[in-house]
């Protein structure tokens, strides 16, 4: 499970990084506002990450507010409605394939 979710939230922070130049350019939105906001969740998602390998549960916990989170960021690029809903299946998923593949190596 540690490893499903933190390739997700690592995948997920490249995604925010490259949504921060598209808020800026196309959807011209407040430039500071916007790479700070980008570049906090981006890095929050990798820490996160890290994070998995010590503390699953404050990353499953830190994880899931991070999905609603890059949702909510659908309300300056448009697109991350639909790619923030994309990661979050990605994220349930992760975390029940990883519980069910932990049951079954605990057997």
């Amino acid at each position: 499970m540690k490893r499903l979710c933190a390739t997700v939230l690592v995948f997920e922070a490249v995604i925010i990084g490259l949504a921060i130049p598209v808020a800026l350019t196309v959807q011209h939105a407040p430039k500071a506002p916007a790479a700070i906001a980008g570049a906090a969740l981006a890095v929050a998602a990798v820490v996160l990450a890290v994070l998995a390998r010590w503390r699953l549960r404050w990353t499953l916990v830190g994880g899931s507010v991070l999905q609603v989170l890059v949702i909510a960021t659908g309300a300056v690029v448009a697109v991350m409605y639909f790619l923030g809903a994309i990661f979050a299946a990605l994220w349930v998923t992760g975390i029940l394939l990883g519980r069910r593949a932990e049951e079954v190596w605990t057997r």
